[in-house]
Parts: structure tokens; C-alpha cells; sequence
């Protein structure tokens, strides 16, 4: 409150900032002799040195806290060409060379899938883009795979099964590994054999080139497959569709090839940018019941092939000076679509907001990340933990939606299947002609007893409207199990009642389900004869109850 008699007198003079320090007076914050060349966050000014230093632990500390990795176990790098997944590749050959202090003593190897028919590029480029690809793959010296996106109309069903994962063991069974493996690699070094530093994965062999299906790397595939699978892109009316159909047909493919070659673990690049915004764009999909699983370290849902992201601590930042100071190779490849604007789909509205909101506030991305990380695996009834219970067939998640809670997303995405079929189509009342609905009334008196009368041919128009019941029970060629020709109008049903919440509003803005690639539509088809296979037995199998199971046990 004003006063009387009060001063009101000037402030006094704010002192001056002080100036920086000239970039010669800097030092490094974990040397304090050498010259800084990276300041990662404010402050924090490191030499090239202790930044390399500093970047190598994060990487086998990461390893070594996890111990999912065990001595002499085949691994394939998930390489797209990128800046994380090139320092992921890189960080692997440095850590099995010779020089290393605490080498790496799992087998690599490398795959890279061609997505140049989903991203619009011509024959010309794709044939640009894989030389440079061989080239890399030549300086890595690691057995390499090159596949394309469009083998997966070739893959087996069987790619959608979860095959049952051996027991991670004790605690111990980590450490007993590494000695068994020490003492081994010992043993055939005194015998003149390869030593530690050498096998395979190790001494740069002859490149391995795989081949999935009947397209070989370096090959062109088909044109009929290339055509399915930008037919099945073209279809796709959103672009956030699109980039979720990517990436699950992705994911499928790099399993295929890590099962078809022994490979029980498989490595990504996602660095901890890119899983902060993973993660909220998950949550905007409706996928919060998996962030620990597409998130998390390990990623346990494909049963026997385990994915693992080692450079989860690493920022894009990071990772772009580490590539720039030491020369690590990269391969550019278009976006899909590209010059898309940020508001074309939720990922990149994501992306962009995750990241502009970083550079106003430093330590955004670290929260979110750290937030992460709190995230439990915790599926609702053990469904996402294993094969016995049923999952997704994209995600290969749990089954997050109740078939008893039909007044939600079960019952929208049904009303809204239904909205959308002709109402000829949808039941057999509707399907009945107007001349046929308004004869009862209109017959004369004469002829109102002569129902029976009925000509065959209208006599057996009734069961004659099998479109009416496939919407509500398999067709008898289904039930027999004799192929999917007759089934291609069940196809969207099919896969829709076998998809999780997120998955079903991604599947929504694919209107021709019936262009999905054969296995999983196969799939599809397998689990409803199963399931139609169960209900019928159901009432023939003999349950236990408490009494007798409590006397089997003891």
C-alpha cells in the first residue's frame, strides 16, 4: 500500500553478467585437460576422448545390467540405414575387435529391409540404394541379409505363432554361462584354434548373403509382389494406417529371418528420443496397456526371438555427434510418404511436438524416457506373456478387450462394420424383395389359403441366403477346411475379431482387408475353425473339480 513519507527512490543497478569464457579457457568436465568438442547439455563440455569413452558405457552398461545376452548367442542387428541403427552396428564391431578392453561374446549379424515400393521409389533408386547398402555391409564384414518388404506375401503362417521360450534359470545362470564359455574359448586356444578374439561374427567372414523366399538379396522381387503390396498401401486411407501396417510388417519379416537362421535374439536402434516419442505416440493409439513391451529393453511377446534395445540411453544428439566425429557410415532412405507434412499422422504431430517442446525445455525428453522405464510388464491374466493365451494377430499382444464388454470397443467397431455393409448383406430380412414383402397382404381372397402352394422356387429362398449367415457363422467349406477362396467376403471379420483395441482402429482405415498379405489372413482363418473347434467339443470334455484335483496333486 502506498504510504506517506515513503522513498521512492531508483533500484539499484543490476550488475552485469558475466562473460563467457573464452573457448580456449574451456575445459572437459571429466578430464579437465583437453579441449572440449561436444556440449551435450548445458555444462556439460566433454573432449573427444571421454565423450567416446562416455558413449561406449552407456552401450555395454546396458548390456551388462540386463545379462539377456548370452556368450556364444547368435544376434541379428535390425539395420534400416539411420543414424542409431549405424551406431548400434558400429558400436558392435568395435566391441569384438581385438583392442576392445571387455569384448562382446555374442555372434552378429545384419539384416536390412527394402521398403522402397511402400515409400515411392523407382527401380533405379532401389538398385542405388542397395549397392550403397552392400557397400557398408562389405566395411562391417558381418554375415549380412538384404530382404524386401514385399517377401511377406511368401511368409508361412506360422510367423504369427508364439513359439514357447526356453527358462531364463537362476540368477547365476548368466555367470555360469560366461565361465563355460571362458573356459571353452581357453581350451581352443591352447590347442591352436581360435582364440577369444577370433570365431565367427568376429574375424570379418566372407559375407553371408541370405535369401527369404525366392528373392535373394541384391534381386529384384516380383512384379506381381510388388504390385500386391502397393495395392495394399494405395488402399490405406490414413497415413498413421500406414506407418503402423509398416512397421508390424516389418517386425513379422525380421522375425522370419531370425528363425529361419538360428537367431534368438534380435537388436534395434531405438534411441531414447525416439522412444520418448514411441511412447506417446503409443498412448495416443490406444496402446497404453503395451508401453512396457514397445518401450521397454527386452521385448518378450514373440515367445523364442527376443528383441532387445541397447541404445535406449542414447539421444539422437548424441548419437549425430558420435556418427559425425567418427565417421560412421549411414544410408539414407526416404520416409514413407515423403515431404509429408508433421499434421499427416499422429507419428509425426508426435515427433514434432516432442520435440520442439525439447529445445524449449531441455529435459523433456529425459522425463518421458525416465517415465518409461517405471512401466511394469504386467498383461491382464498372463495373456501377453506367453503363447498359451491368445494375442493380437499384428501386435502379437494380449487381447485387450473383453468379449463380454460388447457395449465398447468390441461393440463400436461392430456397429461400425455393420453401418458400413449394404443392408443387402446384412441379414436375410432385409434381403427380401419389396415385391415378395407385400404380396401376404395383397393375394386375393381365393388364393389367401393357398400357402402352402408356394412354388419351389420361392419355397426355397429362405436357405438359399448363405451371404446372411457368413456374417454370424462359418460357411461348411470353413468348417471343412478347404481353403480361403470361399472365404475372402469372412476375410475382414476374421481378422477383426483377432485384433487387439489399437489394432482395430488402425484396421479401420484399411478398407480391403481381403489385400492383406495370405498369412494372415491364414492365421486368421486357423484360429476361427479352432475356435468354433473348441466351443463344439466343449460340452464333451470332462472337467476336474476341486475334490479330485486337490487328490490328483497330493
Amino acid at each position: 500500500m502506498c504510504q506517506a513519507g515513503e522513498d521512492y527512490a531508483d533500484p539499484a543497478p543490476r550488475e552485469p553478467a558475466p562473460a563467457p569464457r573464452p573457448r580456449g579457457e574451456q575445459k572437459c568436465v571429466k578430464c579437465k585437460e583437453g579441449l572440449p568438442v561436444v556440449v551435450i547439455r548445458v555444462g556439460d563440455a566433454f573432449c573427444r576422448d571421454c565423450f567416446k569413452a562416455l558413449y561406449v558405457h552407456k552401450f555395454r552398461a546396458m548390456l551388462g545390467k540386463n545379462r539377456l545376452i548370452f556368450p556364444g548367442e547368435k544376434v541379428l542387428l535390425a539395420w534400416s540405414g539411420g543414424p542409431s541403427s549405424s551406431s548400434m552396428v558400429w558400436q558392435v564391431l568395435e566391441g569384438l575387435s581385438q583392442d576392445s578392453a571387455k569384448r562382446l561374446r555374442f555372434v552378429p549379424g545384419v539384416v536390412f529391409v527394402d521398403e522402397g515400393a511402400v515409400c515411392g521409389q523407382s527401380p533405379e533408386d532401389r538398385a542405388e540404394t542397395l549397392a550403397e547398402v552392400k557397400r557398408v555391409l562389405h566395411r562391417v564384414g558381418f554375415p549380412w541379409h538384404v530382404v524386401a518388404l514385399e517377401e511377406v506375401f511368401s511368409l508361412p503362417p506360422s510367423v504369427l505363432r508364439c513359439s514357447a521360450q526356453e527358462p531364463g534359470g537362476a540368477e547365476g545362470a548368466y555367470k555360469a554361462a560366461v565361465d563355460s564359455f571362458l573356459q571353452q574359448q581357453h581350451a581352443l586356444g591352447s590347442e591352436g584354434g581360435p582364440g577369444p578374439a577370433q570365431g565367427e561374427g568376429q574375424t570379418r567372414p566372407p559375407d553371408t548373403q541370405a535369401a527369404l523366399g525366392h528373392a535373394g538379396p541384391g534381386e529384384s522381387p516380383t512384379a506381381a509382389q510388388t504390385e500386391a503390396l502397393s495395392r495394399l498401401f494405395g488402399s490405406v486411407k490414413t497415413l498413421t494406417a500406414k506407418e503402423e501396417l509398416l512397421q508390424t510388417l516389418r517386425t513379422h519379416l525380421i522375425l522370419h529371418v531370425a528363425r529361419a537362421h538360428g537367431y534368438s535374439k534380435v537388436m534395434t536402434g531405438d534411441s531414447c528420443t525416439r522412444l520418448a516419442i514411441k511412447l506417446m505416440t503409443n498412448l495416443a493409439l490406444g496402446r497404453g496397456a503395451f508401453l512396457a513391451w514397445d518401450t521397454g529393453f527386452s521385448d518378450e511377446r514373440h515367445g523364442d526371438v527376443v528383441l532387445v534395445r541397447p541404445m535406449r540411453d542414447h539421444t539422437l544428439k548424441e548419437v549425430a555427434f558420435y556418427n559425425r566425429l567418427f565417421a560412421v557410415p549411414s544410408v539414407f532412405s526416404p520416409s514413407s510418404p515423403p515431404q509429408a507434412p508433421e499434421k499427416a499422422s499422429i507419428h509425426r504431430l508426435m515427433e514434432a511436438f516432442v520435440l520442439q517442446l525439447q529445445t524449449q525445455f531441455p529435459s523433456t525428453v529425459s522425463t518421458v524416457y525416465r517415465t518409461s522405464e517405471k512401466l511394469a510388464k504386467s498383461p491382464r491374466e498372463g495373456c501377453a506373456a506367453g503363447p498359451p493365451g491368445p494375442h493380437c494377430l499384428l501386435c502379437m499382444c494380449a487381447l485387450d478387450i473383453d468379449t463380454d464388454d460388447s457395449a465398447t470397443a468390441f461393440g463400436a467397431q461392430t456397429a461400425l462394420r455393420l453401418s458400413k455393409t449394404p443392408p443387402a448383406e446384412r441379414g436375410s430380412a432385409p434381403k427380401t424383395p419389396p415385391a415378395e414383402r407385400g404380396s401376404a397382404p395383397k393375394t386375393p381372397p381365393a388364393e389367401r389359403g393357398s400357402a402352402p402352394k408356394t412354388p419351389p422356387a420361392e419355397r426355397g429362398s429362405a436357405p438359399k441366403t448363405p451371404p446372411a449367415e457368413r456374417g454370424s457363422s462359418p460357411s461348411p467349406c470353413c468348417a471343412a477346411g478347404r481353403g480361403l477362396a470361399c472365404c475372402r467376403e469372412e476375410a475382414p471379420a476374421c481378422v477383426t475379431e483377432q485384433l487387439c483395441y489399437s489394432c482395430r482402429v488402425t484396421m479401420k482405415d484399411v478398407p480391403h482387408q481381403d489385400s492383406l498379405p495370405p498369412y494372415i489372413l491364414a492365421e486368421a482363418q486357423f484360429r476361427r475353425q479352432r475356435d468354433l473347434v473348441t466351443q463344439e467339443i466343449q460340452e464333451y470334455l470332462i472337467q476336474d473339480s476341486d475334490g479330485e484335483a486337490e487328490l490328483a496333486q497330493s
